[in-house]
């Protein structure tokens, strides 16, 4: 899951790296030089390349490391947080879709995340509409494990009433996916009447799974004339099985693909991917191509995976 980017300034403090096989160190940054257009008129055509880390020229010493710039320092707090997707169906019923504003809690063992209003779908531009699924980001502090939900609404539109088939709720960084079966009416003249509701995961639709963990990836384009790109720009981590994580897109919107990847800059993102192991053998790195300026000089790669608390 994607976390948070950031645009970072072009001079960056050196940070502790290792790239030698034989190491086990979990914070260790590996360096992916490419140096090569990611573009059909440009070099040989690709869009995507594959990179292998440098040698142990590129480590450098950790005392070097001293200095934190604020940005560097809201990124990290970033990456000491917890990412859930959490997926709304709405009834297939008459007049199940809902125009309310609404909310949800996730509490957990050891804390809650508070109310947080699910504002912006991922999937449908009008959301909570009768038989669709809706897709929401929630970012909180470790609550620890997923307890139950608190979901309602504020009654508030022209049509407030709202039938809740059920929530999903992924926690990569738990390795959990919970299903909050509700199949009832949050509507004043529905039902009961109430406009909110508490519901328990069944533990029988619940899925577990290997844990996700953060990468910061830091991503350099080239300093020559048209080198930024607009492009959708994913990244493929490979560890030394040879098992690859899955494709992940580093900008969340077409909005973020406009800002990142400029000329000359550096951006940095926390990624949740698939656990690779202590070795990174290669990333596959490209984009997906389209729009008036997808050609992209791409300089360089850094990647380093997170301990807990976002060392």
């Amino acid at each position: 899951r994607l976390l948070t980017s950031r645009k970072a300034p072009r001079e960056q403090p050196p940070v502790k790296s290792c790239v030698s096989a034989g190491c086990c160190c979990h914070s260790c940054r590996y360096y992916f030089p490419c140096q090569r257009w990611l573009a059909v008129e440009e070099d040989d055509g690709q869009i995507v390349r594959e990179l292998v880390p440098v040698d142990e020229a590129f480590v450098k010493k950790d005392s070097e490391n001293d200095g934190q710039s604020l940005a560097t320092l809201g990124l990290e707090q970033k990456a000491k947080s917890t990412t859930y997707t959490v997926k709304v169906k709405t009834g297939d019923k008459k007049n199940a879709g809902t125009d309310a504003n609404v909310f949800i809690t996730l509490y957990g063992s050891k804390d809650d995340t508070g109310i947080v209003s699910l504002k912006a779908s991922k999937i449908n531009k009008n959301k909570f509409e009768r038989g669709k699924v809706d897709e929401f980001t929630v970012e909180s502090v470790d609550i620890g494990d997923l307890k139950k939900i608190k979901i309602g609404h504020d009654n508030k539109g022209n049509s407030t009433g709202w039938f809740l088939e059920w929530v999903e709720i992924d926690a990569p960084s738990l390795g959990q996916c919970l299903k909050f079966p509700c199949g009832r009416w949050l509507d004043k003249s529905e039902d009961d009447g109430a406009i909110e509701r508490i519901i328990f995961p069944a533990e029988l639709q619940t899925t577990e799974y290997i844990p996700f963990v953060p990468y910061e990836i830091t991503v350099y384009t080239s300093d020559i004339f048209g080198a930024g790109t607009d492009a959708d720009v994913f990244i493929v981590l490979y560890g030394s099985d040879g098992i690859g994580t899955q494709q992940k897109s580093l900008c969340l919107n077409k909005r973020e693909q406009r800002m990142y990847f400029e000329r000359n800059s550096v951006n940095q993102f926390i990624v949740e991917l698939e656990d690779v192991g202590d070795i990174i053998e290669k990333i596959r790195i490209g984009h997906k191509g389209g729009g008036l300026n997808s050609g992209w000089h791409l300089d360089r790669v850094a990647i380093r995976r997170l301990l807990p608390n976002g060392k």
